[in-house]
């Protein structure tokens, strides 16, 4: 997209609009995740109204944003998980994943067990097999814990769903 370029516009308080709409986006990954996903979308239309229009124009734009993300409702549990799984991927190094989940490209490799077993979600009745996908050395764990808030309210009912077909399937 195309960079204004006129004369940068400043915020009560001397900031540079452009470095506002970055700390608003950051907000909203960070601070609003997935309780309102559509926070992300809003902030990034804003500021790319205020690259096209400058200011003072484009600072409406960017106000409205403001606004919403600050009646959004808030969770950090992705940036959370994020973080634990990153800490996971650190402390357990590059381990092979499942052979079940492996194509099969070779006879030698099919000989050897790579994609034996596998279970396609959308050949089952409820779209989910709920096969272990984590590497066969490291044990199966829970990084995302959804709050009771907003969209996450949604994805913690999927989630509890699939831990019961989970439980249920042999």
């Amino acid at each position: 997209m195309p960079r204004f370029t006129g004369s940068p516009g400043c915020w009560p308080g001397g900031e540079d609009p452009e470095y506002i709409a970055r700390r608003m986006t950051r907000m909203a990954v960070e601070d609003i995740g997935l309780a309102d996903p559509d926070a992300l979308k809003i902030c990034d239309a804003a500021w790319a109204a205020y690259l096209k229009l400058g200011s003072p124009e484009g600072e409406l734009a960017l106000a409205n944003a403001l606004i919403y993300l600050a009646t959004a409702p808030k969770s950090n549990a992705a940036y959370v998980a994020y973080k634990a799984a990153r800490r996971a991927a650190e402390e357990t190094g590059s381990l092979m994943p499942p052979k079940h989940i492996l194509n099969a490209p070779t006879k030698l490799m099919k000989n050897e067990g790579y994609g034996s077993g596998y279970a396609y979600d959308h050949d089952t009745a409820e779209g989910f097999s709920g096969q272990n996908y984590f590497p066969d050395d490291m044990k199966r764990q829970t990084f995302y814990a959804p709050v009771e808030r907003g969209f996450e309210r949604e994805i913690k009912k999927r989630l509890e769903y699939w831990d019961k077909l989970r439980k249920a399937a042999p």
